[in-house]
């Protein structure tokens, strides 16, 4: 194995270091506690071409691998962007793989420009109130009429969807017992938000404030069959091509918050003066800041790892999972021993770190929780009986 320093990674670090410099802890701070989108941030980051990083170059992008486009997010949550930064570039650096993948060339030709100029905001809907992580088991229907489907349901957790455009919406053409398997009958469609038949909520929550998650209801919203991506009922199936290069890049963004929070805590061990000495002399303070960072290096190890992997083609299964459940166990611990570290100021909003410890609790939750990626690995890995 090669662990020398990339040249291009270097400089896509350097690069996103010196545009998020310009987006201080602060400016996070603010955005979290006004549940305002950072429209700024995002602006910057597609001028300088970073969202794009992934789409092809036929269509406007840089055409680069998910290792470059783990490497962004990275580099944005560490810089103290955190969740908030993040988020607001994620969907649109890797959600349209479906269609770069499947759709159509004229679908391609039509929005994958303008997701990689920035200008088309797309949201992800998949999960409903009643099937949760079963995806099998959604409800949302939609029946076609003419050259149109028209499309009735609910989701829940649909992430930007009051800023979105349009939304890859994940919808049932086949009613689950008409299907000889339960992952056929799926259709995946690049749908509009923003229309009358349409409804969304934001769902408060503890952190990422900056970024809307919603419930969204459908209430017979046509959608032209133009906009589905690749063939009826292989929805499902298109969806999948998407969910490792996802825990890869969750597994990115954990690996930056826990760098982030570590950074805050090492410095202040260093600056905090308790009984005429700094703190950090306290191996009850320091010894777990130094299994924070064994922890988080290990994880970068896995997550860069299956990231080769992906980038060229291999089956990736296992050490993607592998990869998003160590980086989001040690970003975690890394956030809760920065709070720790901190003692009462922990708590305190102008040292950042309880919000660093609000979105890494996050990350033990969502794309996929932990316990589902043990599930993966003991039946897929280790080859023990299907357990659900």
């Amino acid at each position: 194995m090669d662990f020398e320093t990339n040249g291009e990674h270097q400089l896509i670090r350097d690069a996103i270091g010196k545009l998020c410099a310009n987006f201080p802890d602060d400016y996070w701070a603010a955005c979290d506690r006004e549940h305002r989108f950072p429209w700024d941030f995002y602006d910057a980051m597609a001028a300088d071409g970073w969202i794009g990083i992934a789409i092809p170059e036929k269509y406007g992008g840089s055409g680069r691998g998910i290792t470059e486009a783990s490497i962004v997010l990275e580099e944005v949550c560490a810089s103290g962007a955190a969740m908030n930064g993040a988020s607001s570039v994620h969907l649109s650096i890797f959600g349209m793989h479906p269609v770069v993948r499947h759709g159509s060339e004229e679908m391609k030709q039509r929005y994958l420009p303008r997701v990689a100029k920035g200008d088309l905001h797309i949201s992800f809907g998949v999960t409903e109130p009643d099937a949760g992580t079963d995806t099998t088991s959604i409800t949302t229907a939609a029946r076609r009429d003419g050259d149109h489907y028209i499309v009735r349901g609910r989701k829940v957790w649909t992430t930007k969807a009051l800023d979105a455009e349009r939304v890859l919406l994940l919808v049932r053409t086949q009613p689950l017992d008409a299907v000889e398997k339960r992952t056929e009958g799926m259709t995946l469609l690049l749908a509009e938000l923003q229309r009358p038949e349409v409804s969304i909520s934001a769902i408060e929550k503890v952190g990422r404030n900056a970024i809307a998650t919603c419930e969204v209801v459908y209430d017979d919203l046509p959608v032209p069959v133009t906009d589905r991506v690749g063939e009826e009922g292989m929805g499902f199936r298109y969806l999948l091509d998407g969910l490792n290069a996802e825990r890869i890049l969750v597994a990115a963004e954990s690996l930056g918050i826990g760098r982030a929070a570590l950074r805050r805590a090492v410095d202040y061990a260093n600056d905090r003066v308790v009984f005429n000495r700094p703190i950090g002399m306290n191996q009850g303070v320091s010894f777990p800041l130094g299994e924070a960072r064994m922890r988080l290096d290990a994880a970068e190890l896995m997550i860069r790892k299956a990231s080769w992997l992906m980038d060229r083609g291999e089956p990736c299964g296992a050490e993607a999972n592998m990869a998003k459940w160590l980086a989001a166990d040690a970003c975690f611990q890394a956030a809760d021993q920065a709070v720790q570290t901190h003692g009462g100021f922990g708590y305190a909003k102008e040292f950042h770190v309880e919000r660093y410890w609000r979105e890494a609790r996050l990350q033990r939750l969502a794309p996929i929780s932990q316990e589902m990626v043990l599930n993966y690995v003991t039946e897929h890995v280790l080859g023990l009986p299907r357990s659900y």
